[in-house]
């Protein structure tokens, strides 16, 4: 694999008055549009109008801490992103919810994760949530997607990469919601180099294409290979002059965190002194670059290792892990430049609107102990210094690093603390008035405010509960284009709240101001009150001095709760342990058989020596 070399993101020279007329020719195509829709119609006509929509390209990074990118404030490299960020707008506090198939089902609908269908994992159901029609793992099928919709209304609609929403039913894959075209993953992460299984749950990574079981190739990477197969998708309809819709949910940045050998050699060394000076120096190029308040304090979380007591060994092996972690971010980075590239190769990419996000935070699981041992044994990785990253080997970066990775926030994913809930968002292109560009936007958003986004974008009209003669779960979320117009622009006042809740752990925001609760084993299980326009890093809890506001956000929490089907989960409920626990009863036979093969050997070795002996 080689670096081309990428240049950089051209600024697309439209002016403000042309951007404003592109959105009333979209407003004025969806209401026409609209006008020909039937309550019985199978079809959307779209009127044959010389103004041409804008193509629409999501690209949701996994597990991608929130300076995680240069613009950001980050040591990793990142042009092409960067460029991005240059030429549109930045957002500071956009937030999604702290685990990956709950924001997934967001950014496709609009629709709150429970309504949605998806209010946890599958992977990480309790037997009692699993009978919930709001836990089911996967979306429901009385939820639209945006892809749907885009389709229906004349775009071509492509996926590239994970998917996360339900499979085993094949109306669930997303050829079956609204897509054209697709390459897709099902589950939660996969093995970036083959179809191994990251998991015990699995026996092996599956991957579809067009709903059908697919084969991956031998030279397989996972960033090179999705962009590959985005540009194929779009090369494939490129002559009928159609817009498209590309999602391209990257398996970068999840676990295992793999990344071909001349990436992770850039970073051997960026790391050696720990996880503390790079929480540091991102705190303060955050500042800089004004996406937090100059003097926002920043808390060192419980879960963070002292460096300085770990041997010369651990500390080159945990320094080569995030080298691995920043070899990943950085080969992203340069497959995406390969799929800008193509798009001025082709004459759309000034006619292109670019969303770059994360589903959530970065992961700080350690694959220790007895789950260690299943990982090399039972799934057949490695996890030794000179081979991390490359094919066959298991990655992770731990609390400390993934601290460092949501610097200069608290907690990280699974958390309701803001390293968890609080990612980057670029939105760039034709959309983003001129004076905006290179701009950041302090203005409040949230993932379910992305699709009716990008649906204002094509010039879609809000389906309002009712498609194609069906009711249908209602979009929730709010359009963010005012905030691309103008930039005083607010979508959220001081009395709307946006709310959240996974396996536990919740959270509230309301004006300034917000309420969060996260569950053990490293945090304490109480709710509590932050400022959180100036105190991001969350290192000061005002429910003592505030207890009217606090009671307050509580109510306006338990009204969420009420609204959404949130279910309560048992006491000792811990994320991590029911994937672990779900993985057991689903292989339980498989992992029976590994446990006696080798407590066999063991017998047979001791056998042999007392024989000897």
């Amino acid at each position: 694999m080689h670096r081309k070399s990428g240049s950089r993101a051209r600024r697309t020279g439209k002016r403000f008055a042309r951007t404003l007329l592109c959105t009333s020719l979209a407003a004025a195509i969806s209401a026409a549009a609209q006008e020909s829709i039937s309550e019985s119609a199978n079809q959307i006509e779209i009127p044959n109008v010389e103004a041409k929509r804008p193509n629409i390209l999501v690209i949701l990074a996994d597990d991608l801490g929130y300076t995680d990118i240069g613009a950001y404030g980050s040591e990793i490299s990142t042009p092409n992103l960067d460029d991005l960020a240059k030429g549109g707008l930045r957002f500071s506090k956009y937030r999604t919810a702290p685990s990956c198939a709950p924001t997934r089902a967001m950014l496709m609908s609009g629709v709150d994760s429970h309504r949605a269908g998806v209010a946890n994992i599958a992977e990480a159901l309790t037997p009692a949530q699993s009978h919930s029609p709001f836990y089911q793992g996967h979306l429901r099928k009385d939820v639209v997607t945006i892809a749907t919709q885009l389709r229906d209304a004349g775009y071509h609609t492509y996926m590239a990469g994970k998917w996360h929403l339900g499979y085993k039913d094949p109306a669930l894959r997303p050829i079956n919601r609204g897509f054209e075209q697709t390459v897709m993953m099902p589950y939660s992460g996969g093995d970036n180099w083959s179809n191994k299984s990251y998991l015990p749950l699995y026996e092996k990574t599956l991957w579809f294409e067009n709903g059908e079981p697919y084969e991956l190739p031998e030279d397989f990477y996972s960033s090179e290979f999705l962009i590959d197969k985005a540009i194929a998708q779009i090369d494939s309809n490129r002559a009928d002059g159609k817009p498209f819709f590309t999602y391209l949910p990257f398996m970068a940045v999840h676990l295992p965190m793999q990344a071909p050998r001349e990436y992770t050699q850039k970073y051997l060394e960026t790391y050696s002194h720990g996880w503390d000076p790079i929480r540091s120096q991102r705190q303060q190029a955050a500042k800089a670059l004004g996406l937090v308040p100059a003097d926002a304090a920043m808390k060192r979380m419980n879960t963070t290792a002292d460096w300085e007591a770990l041997s010369d060994e651990e500390q080159r092996y945990n320094a080569k892990r995030m080298a691995v972690y920043a070899g990943m971010v950085d080969a992203m980075d340069f497959h995406i430049g390969r799929l800008l590239q193509y798009l001025k190769d082709i004459g759309e990419y000034d006619n292109t609107v670019i969303v770059f996000t994360s589903d959530n935070g970065p992961e700080p699981n350690e694959i220790t102990g007895p789950q260690r041992l299943v990982m090399l044994n039972l799934l057949d990785y490695t996890d030794d210094y000179d081979t991390l990253g490359e094919k066959g080997s298991y990655g992770t970066i731990g609390p400390s690093f993934a601290s460092a990775a949501a610097s200069p926030l608290g907690h990280y994913k699974f958390h309701s603390g803001e390293g968890g809930m609080r990612v980057p968002l670029l939105v760039s292109g034709p959309a983003v008035a001129e004076p905006l560009r290179g701009q950041i936007s302090h203005a409040t958003a949230f993932v379910k405010d992305l699709a009716p986004t990008l649906l204002g974008l094509a010039g879609v009209a809000d389906h309002r509960g009712r498609y194609r003669g069906r009711t249908v779960e209602p979009i929730t979320g709010r359009s963010l284009l005012p905030l691309l117009e103008q930039p005083t622009a607010a979508v959220y006042g001081p009395q709307d709240t946006i709310a959240y809740e996974i396996g536990g752990n919740a959270a509230l925001i309301k004006g300034d101001y917000k309420i969060t609760f996260n569950r053990g084993p490293n945090n304490d299980g109480q709710w509590h009150l932050y400022h959180i326009e100036r105190d991001p890093g969350e290192t000061t809890p005002l429910e003592q001095r505030e207890p009217a506001r606090f009671a307050e956000l509580l109510s306006d929490y338990e009204a969420y709760v009420r609204d959404n089907g949130v279910l309560p989960v048992p006491p000792d409920y811990n994320q991590r342990r029911q994937v672990t626990r779900n993985a057991v009863r689903q292989r339980l036979p498989q992992i029976a058989l590994s446990v006696g093969l080798l407590l066999a050997g063991v017998a047979t070795l001791l056998l042999w020596r007392r024989r000897r002996g």
